[in-house]
């Protein structure tokens, strides 16, 4: 237990790299804060159905709070609020390649709201929560998934091309 209080404290503050926890094929937890909707109806922010045209009053509400009894609105019903802006964490993303040269994997012109990829990188397989530039956490998987590999996968190709038409 020392050991390991004694290298905590030795790391503390300084920069860890991305290899110094995993490598190539290896499986990662990705945590980050979602793109933000701000405060929306019941119907975008839980998927409801809309009610039927002949409702007289709204459309695009829940049918009903609750029965008679318990006599208060449970918290699992859903309602309008915020949507977005949540912090939540991906389990067992697959991690494709690590890079140090951006050039390798931007397209001509730049990622959409990004730009040009000048630091190393880290290419991982699914989505990822957030806008582009938001602060992403990468961490080793809580929930052991997904299979073991004995080897590195291996990228065939990259696509460089534009994605803006240019």
């Amino acid at each position: 237990m020392e050991q390991r209080l004694d290298y905590a404290k030795g790391i503390l503050g300084k920069e860890i790299k991305v290899t110094d926890f995993t490598k190539d094929g290896a499986m990662i937890d990705v945590a980050a804060v979602t793109k933000g909707k701000g405060f929306q109806g019941a119907t975008k922010r839980w998927g409801l159905k809309l009610l039927s045209h002949k409702n007289s009053k709204h459309r695009r509400m829940i049918g009903t709070l609750a029965p008679k009894r318990p006599g208060y609105v449970r918290p699992t019903v859903p309602q309008a609020g915020q949507m977005g802006y949540h912090q939540r964490t991906e389990m067992n993303k697959r991690v494709i390649k690590i890079g140090e040269k951006g050039e390798e994997v931007t397209p001509k012109g730049g990622f959409l709201h990004y730009g040009q990829v000048v630091n190393g990188y880290v290419l991982v397989h699914g989505s990822v929560p957030g806008p582009t530039k938001r602060l992403v956490r990468l961490r080793d998987p809580v929930r052991k998934g997904g299979v073991t590999l004995k080897e590195a996968p291996v990228v065939a190709y990259i696509s460089t091309e534009s994605k803006q038409g240019a």
